[in-house]
């Protein structure tokens, strides 16, 4: 079977999931590389086999709201690929969450953890629950139901959740507390604790620096840094706001940030300690930014890619990031645009960037960070120690580093220097292929 007819089979299987074709497409365009320079390394039975999850789950939510009233959600977990090590990926509650989109996560999430160089294999999970509006007993009652099916599917050795969009510190830790419940046991089942019972140090921020980190260090390889470059960032979350703390500590002015119904532009450098106050205290919205900064505008219903600047970082949600954005970005004299979210960039995207010789990253390399500083948290459980904050910085950013010099080094080995997608994807798929053929069919 060559990679088209392997993708026509994963259409027809996969009939209603476009968020999933897109990222296997994406894959197999990297692969058709290998199939022409190193065909060897394209082994049938390994390929049918890595673009079928190992297993679905999908289960019934119900919880009572403070209205005494009965809501049903529906919860899903994808235990994509176990050939490094246990399934790892986080939990999303929101509104859009659908098989589609928890299948193409864990795809995406097999490859991402692959480069971090760590044990771990790909899941995803999560619920179409939205904890926006809601009291902090009815999200508390939604994490202790969700978690009363999930329990059974997980485990430190097995499957390792952690938090994503809409799922915090205030979820991991009603989720941890109702597992702990009915396992009777304490152990490193979630990452993105609080520090009081297991969390790491530095993975609050892990993602966001880690896109910096990578971010640098491909600036660096092609002679300059963030050092007084204009920043856009896109999003509001934890991916964004940490993005903003490291790339401003790289000497970068940040200008712009956004939410789901619009974004802010301050021309003089985004005041962070407002949208953490913002974000983080009051969980409002980004319009709120323009009422204590004069010189600040918001536009609604907008992103963030008209506004001129040398880097982009989108870590907002998959596809934010359009063709007519990618065209306004390049007219605008963009350099570099680093993915901090999941598939944030569409496909035509990503070709027109390409295509005008930016340098573009995707964020199974770039956004790698919050996983990787997930697995020093498995790893510190493991050992019932606590590493100071500079430790797991430094092995985060070594980490990083590492992403990039592979993704780098494996675009230069078949042929296409200073495309770090193509990179990414090789490298990635070639240690799982090697992991998968060594156990057998399974």
């Amino acid at each position: 079977m060559d990679l088209k007819e392997l993708y026509e089979t994963v259409k027809q299987r996969n009939p209603g999931d476009p968020e999933f074709l897109e990222a296997v497409e994406e894959v197999i365009k990297s692969l058709e590389i290998v199939e022409k320079v190193h065909p060897e390394l394209l082994d049938d039975d390994v390929l049918q086999r890595i673009v079928e999850p190992e297993r679905q789950i999908i289960f019934r939510v119900p919880w009572v709201d403070d209205q005494g009233k009965t809501q049903v959600n529906r919860g899903y977990r994808v235990e994509f690929n176990s050939a490094i090590g246990p399934y790892k990926g986080g939990l999303r509650f929101h509104p859009s969450v659908n098989i589609s989109i928890i299948k193409f996560l864990g795809f995406e999430q097999v490859f991402k953890n692959s480069l971090t160089t760590l044990p771990m294999g790909g899941g995803k999970g999560g619920s179409d629950f939205d904890p926006k509006g809601k009291s902090d007993a009815e999200v508390m009652r939604f994490c202790q139901s969700f978690m009363t099916e999930l329990y059974r599917h997980i485990g430190p050795d097995t499957d390792v959740p952690a938090g994503d969009i809409g799922v915090g510190a205030r979820e991991i830790g009603y989720l941890f507390g109702q597992y702990k419940r009915l396992k009777n046991e304490f152990s490193g089942v979630l990452t993105g604790k609080g520090l009081s019972y297991g969390g790491s140090l530095v993975r609050t921020q892990a993602t966001g620096y880690g896109l910096c980190y990578f971010t640098q260090a491909l600036l660096k390889d092609n002679g300059t840094s963030f050092e007084g470059k204009t920043v856009d960032i896109s999003g509001s979350g934890n991916v964004a706001i940490y993005a903003c703390e490291k790339a401003q500590q790289f000497g970068a002015k940040v200008v712009t940030m956004s939410d789901s119904n619009g974004f802010v532009y301050d021309p003089d450098g985004i005041d962070l300690a407002a949208v953490k106050e913002i974000k983080e205290v009051r969980r409002g919205r980004i319009k709120e930014y323009v009422e204590d900064h004069p010189n600040a505008t918001y536009t609604a219903n907008e992103r963030p890619w008209g506004i001129k600047c040398d880097i982009a970082l989108p870590c907002a949600t998959q596809n934010e990031l359009n063709l007519d954005n990618a065209k306004a970005l390049v007219d605008n004299g963009v350099m570099a645009v680093c993915e901090g979210a999941n598939m944030p960039c569409t496909p035509d995207a990503i070709a027109y960037l390409k295509d005008h010789n930016i340098f573009y990253s995707p964020g199974k390399a770039s956004n790698a960070g919050g996983v990787a500083c997930s697995g020093l948290e498995m790893a510190q459980n493991a050992q019932h120690l606590s590493w100071p904050a500079e430790e797991v910085d430094q092995r985060l950013q070594g980490i990083m580093n590492s992403i990039f010099e592979t993704c780098r080094d494996t675009a230069k080995e078949f042929g296409v220097e200073k495309d770090y997608q193509v990179g990414a994807n090789i490298a990635g798929f070639l240690k799982v292929a090697d992991a998968m053929k060594a156990q057998g069919t399974v």
